[in-house]
């Protein structure tokens, strides 16, 4: 049992942690989400059942700890500010264009509803098929590979 976790945790070890780095942007907070959610399923292996992949098993473990990690902030905020975040201003040179560009992009990202954004942060930095995001979303594979050129049209519209 141990060493069928072990082999999860090399083939889907990285996958996990980009896609709680896709939810939380913070490499500390996915890190250690990233390896609660390999604990939690070393503790329920028994109920993986087999009806989805196991990447897609560990991505639901995780998304479920990252909504309990948001809820624990929300009742218990931290005093201090988060200095890890990388600091927004411009800088003079050449690639404050290009920052500025991203910028624009990942505010209308962030204004779209919750699982637009999941969707579409899910298929374009983790790299999930639409396969893998439908069965998180619990839904077709189809639903979101529609709802996803949905967005990305409503993105280019914007």
């Amino acid at each position: 049992m141990k060493s069928e976790l072990d082999q999860y945790y090399r083939e889907h070890g990285r996958k996990v942690y980009l896609y709680l780095m896709t939810l939380c942007g913070e490499p500390d907070t996915a890190e250690e989400l990233t390896q609660e959610t390999f604990y939690q399923a070393m503790k329920h292996l028994g109920r993986y059942d087999g009806r989805s992949s196991v990447f897609t098993w560990l991505c639901g473990i995780a998304k479920h700890l990252w909504q309990k990690e948001l809820t624990r902030r929300t009742r218990h905020p931290s005093a201090e500010p988060d200095e890890s975040r990388p600091d927004p201003t411009p800088t003079p040179d050449q690639a404050a264009e290009l920052r500025d560009e991203k910028q624009r992009v990942l505010q209308k990202l962030h204004a779209l509803p919750e699982a637009e954004k999941e969707l579409v942060l899910l298929r374009a930095t983790a790299g999930l098929s639409f396969r893998e995001i439908g069965a998180l979303f619990g839904k077709t594979e189809n639903w979101a590979r529609v709802t996803f050129y949905r967005v990305k049209q409503k993105l280019k519209e914007e």
